[in-house]
């Protein structure tokens, strides 16, 4: 991080100042330990001619980070009640845009003008594969994306063959996925009752499955895994719906 550091933010303290509570129905758990953010804006590997967007900036803390590496960051958060905390801790960072709104509702193509962009975020877990699917069936790819996600999410992405999961297919198909860091639950405020990781997602140029044939792939795939204690003829004779002599 050549020596890059801020100020920890005072999480309980902030929260306090605002009147807030960290919902569990939005999944809110706020990364609060400078080494992990370090190590998560390590991976990210910015520079001064990068746009980020970030998921979920909560109230700042990775935020401040990107803003000092990256050209600009685009802050998309759902929470409209953590707005005056944020705008507060980023008032230094000019090159920050705080967007109000559900990423899952909102076209990146539009948020980003240029392509090539970055991704780092410290997502609600419950939300880990409609967010990476959202982003990676986007018009408009990011070059590479960086989650903190569960722990065992992250293994389950970056199985290699004969273990894969639907959801490791699907990623793998548009980029390759690595686990960096782990990161304890106190890293956290509050707490989260699982382990988690850094993961990685450098996306190609281009799937590895051709554009024309991904929607057909896509539909054989989730047909294999719909009933896995099948043989592969019957699991996808039932999933596609074909009668035996199809």
């Amino acid at each position: 991080m050549n020596g890059l550091s801020l100020p920890p933010l005072n999480i309980p303290a902030l929260l306090r100042r605002y009147d807030l509570r960290p919902s569990k129905g939005l999944g809110q758990n706020f990364l609060q330990d400078n080494h992990v953010l370090q190590e998560i804006v390590s991976m990210a590997d910015l520079g001064p001619a990068d746009t980020v967007m970030e998921i979920g900036p909560g109230l700042g803390s990775l935020t401040r980070y990107l803003a000092l590496l990256a050209r600009s960051v685009t802050a998309v958060e759902l929470d409209r009640k953590l707005f005056p905390a944020l705008e507060s801790v980023l008032a230094p960072y000019k090159n920050v845009r705080l967007v109000q709104g559900d990423i899952l509702k909102l076209n990146p193509a539009e948020l980003m003008e240029t392509p090539g962009y970055i991704v780092v975020a410290n997502i609600p877990y419950y939300i880990t594969s409609v967010v990476i699917r959202h982003l990676l069936e986007a018009e408009q790819r990011p070059s590479r994306v960086v989650l903190t996600v569960q722990k065992e999410v992250a293994e389950r992405i970056c199985a290699g063959a004969g273990r894969m999961s639907l959801l490791a297919l699907s990623v793998q198909v548009y980029g390759k996925p690595v686990i960096g860091t782990t990161i304890p639950a106190e890293a956290f405020y509050p707490p989260p009752k699982v382990d988690s990781a850094v993961l990685c997602i450098e996306i190609y140029a281009q799937p590895i499955i051709p554009a024309d044939r991904l929607d057909r792939f896509f539909i054989l795939i989730k047909a294999g895994f719909s009933q896995k204690r099948k043989t592969l003829r019957n699991a996808l004779s039932g999933g596609l719906h074909l009668r035996g002599g199809d």
